[in-house]
C-alpha cells in the first residue's frame, strides 16, 4: 500500500476489500449506469488483469482496472474517482502505478470521454490516426 498526500488516501492492488456496495457508491457517484448492477461489476473486477483501488480510510474512492493479453496490450476499461475526491492527484497516481505496470508493453489503449481528453493527454495517451472506438453496449 502506497500512502497519499495529505489525506489518509492509500493505493493498493489487493481487491479483497472490494464489496459490491463500495462499488455501486463509486460507479454512481460518476453517474454511470453500470453502478446499477454491482455483482456484475465486482465479478468483472475480480476476473481483471490488474486493478488499483484508492482509499480513504475504509471508503472506495477510486479505481482502474486492466484488461490485458498479458504481453503486448494493456486495456484500462475502468478509470473513476468519487466527484469529492477529483482534481487531487488520485487519479494520476492511480494510472501511473498501472502504467508502471504495463510499461514494457507495446500498446496502452483506453476510451476517454470529452470531458477528460486533456487529463489523458498529460499522462501520454493520444487519439490515433485512422481509429474509431466501437461499441456494442447492452445497457439500458
Amino acid at each position: 500500500m502506497k500512502e497519499g498526500f495529505q489525506m489518509r488516501i492509500c493505493y493498493t492492488t489487493d481487491i479483497e476489500n472490494i464489496t459490491q456496495e463500495g462499488l455501486q457508491e463509486l460507479f454512481l457517484s460518476v453517474k454511470w449506469e453500470s453502478g446499477k448492477f454491482p455483482s456484475e461489476i465486482l465479478k468483472a473486477i475480480k476476473g481483471s488483469h490488474s486493478v488499483v483501488t484508492a482509499w480513504d480510510g475504509d471508503k472506495l474512492i477510486g479505481l482502474i482496472n486492466a484488461l490485458s493479453d498479458g504481453v503486448l496490450t494493456a486495456y484500462f476499461h475502468y478509470m473513476l474517482i468519487n466527484p469529492s475526491y477529483q482534481g487531487k492527484g488520485i487519479g494520476k497516481e492511480m494510472m501511473d502505478l498501472m502504467l508502471d505496470r504495463y510499461k514494457g508493453y507495446q500498446t496502452k489503449v483506453l476510451i476517454a470521454y470529452p470531458n477528460v481528453v486533456e487529463f489523458y493527454g498529460k499522462l501520454g495517451f493520444k487519439t490515433e490516426d485512422g481509429t474509431t472506438p466501437m461499441f456494442i453496449s447492452e445497457l439500458i
